[in-house]
């Protein structure tokens, strides 16, 4: 029987399909978008337009990079503030013109330098939750890997969010919270139990609407998880679309101020 540190392990590992992979797959005529129009292109959340089942879309994630170099280059996914106006700028073009979102999470979190600090890191995670929050197109969140604090909420908010079975979702790293708990690391597989960040739990406490089957991992048989994700997407965005904007918004709205009187964890 796998335990929750299991899953912490496979949302981790090096050979785990990445964003670019799933956006291969799952959409074609990809043409990705750059910049935030006011500092740089942060690489470490992709995003543009391209189309499902011959269907506009925009598609953004996180993307951790494989070899050395790649994930320097993506900055192992953790944005600064720059990546998540790049955010703002391309859902707010989606709702322009009534294009739906789908947003594929893969992230440590934030990246928490000085430089993004300065430049409004918690300002720029704060504005994209609240724009995911009222935003009038459907959106439908995917975690595919590791979903680490406010990094992975900026874009995490959805109508529909889902998870691959072997993915995590926390409020912190098993070894964050195991440092602050017992004051080392070590301690990392019960901070992980305790924390209850693997899917199934999180389906069960009603904090995401499906999980994704992967057999004994994403790495291992990509095609048949990439098909189930696809069938999944595609059956919900067909619900959301027939729902009316205001009617979507208003739902999305009460299933996020539901978390705090449903949802009860052991002390």
């Amino acid at each position: 029987m796998s335990t929750v540190w299991d899953s912490v392990q496979l949302a981790r590992h090096a050979k785990r399909p990445l964003f670019m992979d799933y956006v291969n797959q799952l959409f074609t005529e990809f043409d990705e978008l750059h910049g935030d129009r006011a500092f740089a292109d942060d690489k470490a959340i992709l995003g543009g337009l391209a189309r499902f089942d011959g269907m506009p879309v925009m598609v953004i994630g996180q993307h951790r990079g494989r070899s050395t170099r790649e994930r320097i280059a993506h900055n192992f996914g953790m944005a600064n503030p720059e990546g998540y106006r790049k955010v703002i700028r391309l859902v707010k073009m989606a709702e322009r013109f009534n294009i739906p979102v789908m947003t594929f999470v893969d992230t440590q979190g934030a990246y928490p330098g000085i430089g993004a600090e300065e430049r409004g890191q918690a300002q720029a995670i704060a504005e994209s939750i609240a724009v995911f929050s009222s935003l009038k197109v459907p959106i439908i969140v995917t975690i595919i890997g590791e979903g680490g604090s406010g990094g992975a909420l900026a874009i995490g908010v959805g109508d529909k969010v889902n998870m691959l079975q072997n993915s995590i979702y926390s409020v912190i790293s098993p070894e964050g919270c195991a440092s602050i708990l017992w004051k080392t690391a070590e301690k990392a597989q019960d901070a992980s139990e305790a924390l209850k960040l693997n899917a199934i739990n999180l389906y069960q406490m009603g904090l995401i609407d499906a999980v994704i089957e992967e057999g004994e991992g994403a790495h291992i048989q990509p095609q048949p998880v990439m098909t189930a994700l696809k069938a999944l997407i595609a059956e919900q965005l067909d619900e959301l679309k027939d729902l009316d904007a205001h009617e979507r918004c208003e739902l999305r709205y009460e299933k996020l101020k539901s978390f705090n009187s449903e949802v009860m964890l052991p002390a």
